[in-house]
């Protein structure tokens, strides 16, 4: 009796969650089923998933744990790994987050929970943010342009090498110079990427470039092992060759260090992460990008700019929209589609809360103490590699033996270069009892050294290990932005301004198809600031963090579970990121095989645009295949093409759930013709939310998928980042995904180079992933799946009367996610799918997916999270729309006057002395019962996208311009 009531407390503990994570409660599922005419759940899923892919069982895993006992079992995970003091440096530093932004913002699903800014009305908050970010690199690099964030330093260090060679028009060359003092992991990760755009590398002394005939060069600054070395005759040298040049910078010492872009780079790259975001074990951490306005329009990543809306009032917005990947397809630029938007934002505030002359005390009480250690350590006799540093000492000619046997014995960790030198990186939260217990380790504890008199020498000596000519003499974070919120009262208020400013899932559904916007559940979220998980250096040694590999492996196999794949690489810290590392792994293989001539990639037309630019950047020629007017592939055409291309065919890359929202029922036959054919299949995992415990990606024919663990596995969007893309390969893949020159990794081909700066991406948010399943369970997972796919069908029988619903199924069914077509209406009542969506936040909700896949429509995902009363509340609010398009269509109200055009409604509408549209404040702003009660105010009335464009300014406006 004692074994059942346990048992049924446990099945109890698992039901509560899995009852707070699916949304339908009661009756709900049985009424929508009726209404769909559906006599159960399993019908529908055996009426819309092809019988020939259904996995047929319960997935094997753990049985699942409840909220309390799921957490329990990661904290003792959590404390198997060692929080030691770290300097090892070599771009990854503790810092302080400060509380304020660490309560209000990384841990506030307001935050948080938000989509990328597509819909700048409802978006004002966090683009202020981002302003705010852009306009500290800016300041600190002195560069005219950034970007609002990229990856990691690594990664953008690759765009930077790939943009030199789009933007040098006067050089021939294909050789791309790299100084031998760049960190190893951007090295490896620009080697990489590299070897698949064709080009060459030199590496070597920064003094020997003019040496080498290259289109451009990466500096890193300070260098990897702490020298201060001045640029400026080597990037003036580099200008008169025609070299592009990028500078890899550390964003804290440009503080104190001569900016970039006085120098004269064309580029600066670099992480933010010093800036308050911890060092997770690698990620997620907000790389910038910097240029010259020159090259505004060839800038890789997203850009927020300055605009207007339709009352002439200041608005911020995502600036050149059309760059985007969906647009360029495989001439796009870059495969980058998304950003890490949370982490810039923390960055931005952390500047904002410190100010200019809060950033200098850091970054000068750093700088002090590394010189107090450089001083006191010469005074002893110990030799030194560099004489300027600004943080970083390399020591040489010392015992690293004996000194790493004592950093053991004092919990500390320093780096160790092959031949003997030891290094070590001094950063915000170091002390001056730290710099003690740095000498006692390095010195012995008889060195008889005083910190204390140390820095009385220092100062009085006014001994700096920073070059005169590198010295910063500019001013920065000069607007009033910088200079205002340095109170944790003022600070607060203003997080929560902008918070207000935001729509997200804390307000409302965010029916986005092909991004499911599910629940973050808190539970999940609670691990990431752990300091157990949050505090740990990606380099750090196997021993301390035995609990992080622990919940990695544990959520490996989880993953090789759901997709039928054999092994799982977590390197990939994007979806994008998961395509090229897919492709890569499947080149190498080839290459490995002795087909390295295999470079055609076949692409569906309706595939994500990442799809052709990842093969791009893959080295692979795109070739499209159509779809029929039922909008799948259409077999014909892709056997044509792979017989035209059968010598050279490298993959297919496919969508399934396909884009159009439909389960194809040709999708082992589509795998079969280009495995027939020798090529591979990468299958695209972003509807993988329409497949768990359904089938399995792996069993129908796929070689290799992507995993958007921010969007099936629950890792929440952040504002358009963190993202994480690990890719489950089949096991003859399995040696060519990405390793890493720093941490290698098991089971992996040593010359398989990183793709991303750290071995497993972006670490610190896996266990949000790991605790969702761990806590759903086999069946969790599957009903999660199911109802999924009820809420999509359910929204497409409701829709459909009203809208025409473009792609269904062989037996009439969607999977997890509907396409409705605005074209007809437009082209009877000019009403655009645009006048709809932004009609929509006046009924409370974000748009979904606009114009993607097919231009004119909107594409609807209503995910399992959601509730029957906010499903129907969307419905509600979609069939009013359709109402007031009717009443365009019949002459009621003017086609160039009426609420859709004129939405968003503000309360700038509302106070309008001369209000003279044909219909009232009321039915303009409160349209329903249900925003009566509950108003999500946009901040703005609908920008101006093309005077954005047109007048590019990624500034912060002047303070004025944010008064009412």
């Amino acid at each position: 009796m004692a074994f059942d009531n346990r048992r049924l407390a446990d099945l109890a503990a698992h039901d509560a969650f899995l009852k707070r994570h699916n949304g339908l409660a009661g009756t709900d599922v049985d009424d929508m089923l009726a209404t769909l005419g559906m006599e159960s759940l399993p019908a529908l899923i055996e009426a819309t998933v092809p019988a020939g892919i259904r996995l047929g069982r319960e997935l094997d895993l753990d049985p699942p744990k409840s909220e309390a006992e799921a957490l329990d079992y990661l904290q003792r995970l959590a404390r198997q790994n060692r929080v030691v003091k770290s300097y090892i440096g070599q771009g990854y530093y503790d810092t302080h987050l400060p509380t304020v932004i660490q309560r209000n913002v990384l841990e506030n699903p307001g935050w948080y929970t938000a989509y990328t800014p597509y819909q700048p009305e409802i978006s004002q908050g966090r683009l202020e943010g981002l302003l705010n970010f852009q306009q500290t690199v800016m300041d600190l690099t002195g560069m005219e342009l950034a970007n609002a964030s990229l990856l990691d330093e690594a990664t953008a260090a690759a765009e930077a090498m790939a943009l030199c060679k789009r933007a040098n028009k006067k050089a021939s060359s294909d050789t791309f110079f790299v100084a031998e003092d760049v960190f190893p992991q951007t090295l490896d990760v620009v080697r990489t990427r590299a070897a698949w755009f064709g080009f060459e590398l030199v590496v070597g002394p920064a003094e020997e470039l003019a040496k080498h005939e290259v289109f451009g060069a990466l500096l890193q600054y300070p260098g990897d092992s702490g020298r201060v070395g001045d640029l400026a005759p080597l990037l003036a040298m580099a200008r008169e060759r025609g070299v592009m040049t990028c500078v890899a910078a550390d964003l804290m010492g440009l503080v104190l260090l001569k900016e970039p872009g006085a120098l004269g780079a064309d580029m600066v790259v670099g992480s933010s992460q010093r800036f308050g975001v911890p060092m997770g074990y690698g990620g997620p951490h907000a790389a910038f990008f910097a240029t010259t306005e020159k090259l505004k329009r060839s800038i890789p990543g997203r850009i927020i700019g300055v605009s207007k809306d339709s009352r002439g009032n200041t608005a911020l917005r995502m600036a050149m929209q059309t760059r985007e990947q969906h647009i360029r397809r495989e001439k796009a630029t870059s495969n980058i589609c998304t950003a890490q938007a949370l982490l810039a934002n923390i960055a931005g505030f952390y500047a904002v809360y410190h100010g200019a002359e809060g950033l200098r005390t850091i970054a000068s009480r750093i700088h002090r103490l590394t010189t107090i250690l450089a001083e006191g350590l010469k005074a002893k006799g110990v030799a030194m590699v560099h004489d300027s540093w600004f943080d970083t000492l390399r020591l040489t000619g010392v015992d690293a033996g004996k000194l790493h046997g004592r950093a053991m014995t004092h919990d500390l960790n320093l780096r160790y270069f092959e031949g003997g030198d030891v290094g070590l990186s001094l950063d915000e939260t170091t002390t001056a009892h730290d710099v003690d217990v740095l000498f006692d380790v390095l010195l012995g504890e008889e060195h008889g050294l005083s910190v204390r008199e140390l820095d009385e020498s220092v100062i009085a000596a006014g001994t700096s290990g920073i070059p005169a000519a590198c010295r910063r003499e500019s001013d920065f974070l000069t607007h009033p932005t910088f200079s205002r919120y340095h109170s944790e009262t003022e600070m607060l208020r203003y997080l929560k301004r902008l918070e207000n400013k935001d729509l997200s899932l804390v307000h409302a559904m965010i029916p986005l198809g092909s991004c499911t916007m599910k629940l973050n559940a808190t539970s999940e979220m609670i691990p990431i600031s752990w300091p157990e998980f949050a505090r740990i250096h990606p380099f750090a040694p196997r021993d301390q963090v035995a609990g992080y590999r622990q919940m990695i492996d544990e959520l490996a196999a989880f993953l090789v579970e759901v997709t039928g794949y054999d092994h799982i690489s977590m390197q990939p810290n994007s979806g994008a990121q998961g395509e090229y590392a897919g492709l890569v792994a499947i080149r190498r293989y080839q290459a490995a095989e002795g087909e390295g001539h295999r470079d055609v990639c076949l692409i569906p037309s309706s595939a994500h645009g990442t799809n052709p630019a990842s093969a791009a950047m893959a080295r692979m020629k795109v070739v499209v295949v159509e779809c029929d007017s039922d909008g799948n592939i259409d077999l014909g055409d892709l056997r044509a093409k792979s017989e035209k291309h059968s010598d050279a065919l490298s993959a297919i890359m496919i969508t399934y759930p396909s884009t159009h929202g439909v389960f194809e029922e040709s999708v082992r036959e589509v795998c079969d013709i280009v495995h027939e054919h020798g090529g591979q299949v990468y299958i695209d995992g972003a509807n993988m939310n329409a497949k768990v415990g359904l089938t399995r990606p792996g069993d129908f024919g796929g070689d290799v998928s992507h995993l958007n663990l921010h969007k099936t596995f629950c890792i929440p969007h952040g504002g358009g980042g963190p993202g994480m893309g690990p890719i489950g390969v089949k096991a003859h893949l399995a040696p060519f995904v990405a390793n890493h020159v720093v941490i290698p990794l098991d089971g992996v081909e040593a010359s398989s180079g990183a793709v991303s700066a750290a071995p497993f991406g972006s670490a610190s948010i896996l266990p949000i992933s790991w605790a969702y399943i761990k806590m759903m369970g086999a069946r969790g997972l599957r009903e999660a799946t199911e109802l999924a796919i009820l809420n999509a069908n359910y929204i497409a029988r409701r829709l459909e009367e009203h809208y025409p619903v473009l792609f269904k199924g062989r037996n009439g069914t969607v999977a997890h996610e509907c396409i409705i077509d605005i074209r007809p209406l437009k082209a009877e009542s000019g009403v655009s799918e645009e006048d709809i969506a932004k009609r929509l936040m006046d009924y409370g909700f974000h748009a979904p997916t606009m114009s993607f896949p097919v231009p004119g429509t909107l594409m609807i995902e209503p995910t399992e999270s959601e509730s029957r009363y906010e499903i129907d509340r969307f419905c509600d609010a979609m069939i009013r729309i359709r109402e007031e398009v009717a009443c365009v269509q019949r002459g009621d109200w003017p086609a160039d006057d009426n609420p859709l055009v004129n939405a968003p409604h503000t309360m700038a509408d509302l106070r309008d002395d001369s209000w003279a549209r044909p219909y009232s404040r009321e039915l303009g702003a409160f349209p329903s019962e249900a925003v009566k009660s509950a108003k999500v105010w946009p901040a703005v009335n609908r920008v101006d996208n093309v005077f954005g464009d047109r007048q590019l300014i990624c500034s912060c406006p002047s303070i004025d311009e944010y008064r009412d």
